[in-house]
């Protein structure tokens, strides 16, 4: 990456087009040196299109910028030698040992010293003590490990992540973030997928990409303050006939149930607070609270337009 750059990832306008459908709209991104950057959005939204935009594997139909320094658009190839992509689906071989895979990853890029290379990424993610073990015999944690180890082993400067945590348990996912948190704080830049809420408000900023668009993007605090919405829980009995009674008021834009509790949001808090007073009674106890990244979340995709549709 130029020393002159600011930023690991600096776009302008990016496009991509499949016929008639545009999957990413013109979208602006910029992300500094060792920042987790996390991407949010329902399935179709344009979020695996756009990183595979980023790291070389696809070209845009417009737009411009760099990334790492290289540009999108004609220096593909040199992209994909600093950067390293965990897809979603688990996507090495299974009849080969966890070294095994290593090696042939290292071999791909053509490291130096490979057998060396090999043992640092077995040692960095626990992985020494299970490198015989063939890769199909791996728990959904496991490969895991494996897929970030084989995305590490040319030490890239930009991670990207698509999706990474789907089906594991919850300590392998948190064992994960904690290693991708000292792997930005070592300087490497992750861009993460994710519709897991815990995992993005571990990320220092965010955006929300729904069918193709940009709809907001910054960090936690900023995201829950530009959605301008209103939340109150209530508690009590016959929740499921208050919600349905909510849904018909003007003012309502989501009803949720967290349990034994619904959260009810919207963005005129005026109208919200109307809404709320035709339906209230003794039985019911409401309390206004602040609204979570699920609220936004749920939020933002109820007023998304599905380019597909």
């Amino acid at each position: 990456m130029s020393a002159s750059s600011a930023f690991v990832i600096d776009v302008t306008g990016i496009t991509k087009r499949f016929g008639d459908k545009t999957v990413v709209n013109a979208i602006d991104l910029q992300v500094p040196r060792g920042e987790i950057f996390g991407f949010l959005g329902p399935n179709g939204s344009g979020k695996t299109t756009f990183i595979r935009m980023l790291c070389g594997l696809l070209t845009p139909d417009g737009g411009s910028g760099t990334c790492l320094g290289y540009d999108v658009l004609t220096q593909q190839a040199a992209i994909k030698r600093h950067v390293g992509y965990m897809t979603q689906r688990f996507s090495y071989y299974e009849d080969l040992s966890i070294r095994e895979n290593l090696d042939f990853i290292a071999r791909i890029y053509d490291i130096s010293d490979r057998r060396a290379a090999v043992q640092r990424s077995l040692e960095r993610l626990g992985l020494a003590q299970r490198s015989h073990q063939l890769a199909g015999e791996l728990s959904g944690g496991w490969k895991q490990r494996l897929a970030l180890a084989a995305s590490l082993i040319h030490e890239p400067q930009l991670l990207l992540l698509d999706e990474p945590t789907a089906g594991v348990d919850p300590k392998a996912r948190r064992d994960f973030w904690d290693e991708i948190h000292q792997l930005a704080a070592d300087g490497l830049t992750v861009l993460i997928t994710t519709h897991y809420m815990d995992e993005a408000e571990r990320c220092h900023r965010l955006a929300y990409l729904a069918y193709g668009n940009l709809l907001t993007r910054g960090t936690l605090e900023e995201v829950l303050i530009t959605a301008r919405l209103t939340t109150w829980t209530v508690t009590g009995p016959g929740l499921r006939e208050l919600a349905a009674a909510l849904r018909r008021q003007p003012g309502v834009e989501q009803v949720v149930a967290f349990g034994n509790t619904l959260h009810v949001s919207g963005r005129d808090a005026a109208l919200l607070d109307t809404a709320i007073a035709a339906v209230r009674d003794p039985q019911h106890e409401w309390t206004r609270v602040r609204s979570g990244l699920e609220d936004v979340f749920i939020s933002l995709m109820d007023t998304a337009k599905d380019n597909f549709a």
